[in-house]
């Protein structure tokens, strides 16, 4: 028996939807962490397990959440509880509405560096960095500036606040259609001008050219980690996105686009940086440090580097804001439906909260050393950013996904399930491979990655 939808956002079109959740699974993730990921493991190696993970174990829990949504019309607590009433499923939904803005308040963080660095760019201040060392400490500098780096949260926080007070498709869908195709343009100028680099064909065969003597556990464990983060799963995103798909879309097709935009630009930004890197003769195992402390002095050699480094950081400006508005969608989706709140209450009351809780993310590079150092365990102190990536960026993402997998194959069911991903139209052909996939084979994919994640964290 269908559930009775209440009046609420629509996505105006297919094409909406797809862009639009796209821009929630690009972000810094496929721009800034998939290269350097890639980079300290292995490279084509690494895209090989990437891929088939993105087939195995992220499209098929991509297509379940879209699902829950588009079913029940609801955000993730409502979607829970619709099918499970008075259950404790619905605490899944709440985990992934406070993820989703714990992710917010220190991903602002990050996103404000990347305007800091576009506006830097732009000036033509990275035409000083012209060594790494010279580079990294620019940026040690830069992120220490307190003052700075709040005007800059706050700047991009508000600049979200704003697309997605404007509503599902009068704002999220509207900035989607112009920030995204704005994306793949950018994406497509830094491609040409990286592969004609002198010394980029090293770049491509260490991208391209497997050594599978080098296969170990740690690799595998990583890329499926890269592949399920990338994708924006198990915080409710696309169960939210879902819920404004209309019945008469593709649900099958729809999701799958998304998936193959997400990973098209991630395997695009491996084409991009790989090339740039081994043409100045640099390292590609250059770590989480690799965009702001080795980028810049590429930029710095590179003939034309003012103008191609404000594309690439123009780019990573695009892509942190279409994944920081879905992450912001998330928690108000929530307030409208729940709390029954205006969008625009509900907007800037969310919004505040978060910026509030981005504070102590952005003290962690000041010199309090309660926020800089002192937190995580005395073998292995970290930072607060560090910590909160830790533990909302990391595992509860992981767990979230964990019980929506388990949720969707053995509570929902998958046979409901494909009720609604073939909803008005054709059998949806890999009905049995994904079957498979919700009730084995992700909910082990997870539990491995959680496992090794914990392992690796809390015990090694």
């Amino acid at each position: 028996m269908a559930i009775q939808l209440p009046a609420r956002g629509k996505w105006g079109s297919k094409i909406g939807f797809i862009l639009a959740a796209s821009g929630s699974a690009v972000g810094l993730g496929n721009i800034w962490r998939f290269p350097y990921t890639a980079g300290e493991n292995g490279g084509a190696l690494f895209l090989v397990i990437y891929l088939i993970s993105i087939l195995l174990m992220g499209l098929p829990v991509l297509i379940a959440e879209t699902a829950l949504g588009r079913f029940t019309g609801k955000n993730p607590v409502g979607a829970f509880n619709a099918i499970k009433p008075g259950g404790q499923w619905k605490l899944v939904g709440y985990l992934g509405v406070i993820t989703g803005v714990m992710i917010l308040s220190y991903y602002s963080v990050i996103a404000g560096w990347t305007v800091g660095y576009f506006y830097k760019a732009v000036t033509g201040k990275l035409s000083q960095m012209t060594t790494s060392e010279v580079a990294t400490s620019h940026f040690t500098s830069f992120i220490g500036d307190t003052a700075m780096q709040l005007v800059l949260v706050a700047l991009f926080i508000l600049l979200t606040v704003y697309v997605v007070s404007k509503g599902v498709s009068g704002g999220i869908e509207k900035f989607s259609k112009i920030l995204m195709p704005g994306l793949f343009l950018i994406l497509l100028l830094l491609l040409v001008r990286s592969l004609t680099l002198p010394g980029a064909g090293k770049g491509l065969v260490f991208y391209l050219s497997p050594d599978f003597s080098k296969l170990n556990f740690q690799v595998v464990i990583s890329a499926m980690g890269q592949a399920f983060f990338s994708l924006s799963l198990g915080m409710g995103a696309m169960i939210t996105y879902g819920s404004y798909l209309k019945k008469e879309e593709s649900l099958a097709s729809a999701t799958a686009w998304v998936a193959f935009f997400d990973t098209f630009i991630a395997v695009m930004a491996g084409f991009i940086i790989f090339p740039a890197v081994f043409s100045q003769g640099m390292d590609p195992a250059g770590g989480a440090g690799l965009v702001f402390n080795i980028l810049p002095v590429i930029f710095a050699k590179m003939p034309g580097g003012v103008i191609f480094g404000s594309l690439f950081f123009a780019l990573l400006c695009i892509a942190a804001l279409t994944s920081t508005v879905s992450l912001l969608e998330v928690a108000v989706s929530y307030c409208i439906d729940e709390r029954k709140w205006s969008r625009r209450k509900s907007t800037w009351l969310v919004g505040g909260v978060t910026a509030l809780f981005s504070i102590p993310s952005v003290l962690a590079f000041s010199d309090i050393t309660f926020f800089s150092q002192t937190l995580g365990t005395k073998k292995n102190p970290v930072n607060f950013l560090d910590l909160m990536d830790t533990l909302w960026g990391n595992l509860s993402l992981a767990v979230g996904a964990l019980f929506i997998s388990i949720f969707v194959g053995y509570v929902w069911k998958t046979s409901n399930a494909l009720k609604e991903i073939e909803e008005g139209k054709e059998p949806f052909k890999f009905a049995v491979v994904w079957s498979l996939s919700m009730k084995v084979l992700s909910p082990l994919l997870i539990f491995a990655i959680l496992g090794m994640f914990i392992y690796n964290t809390f015990i090694k």
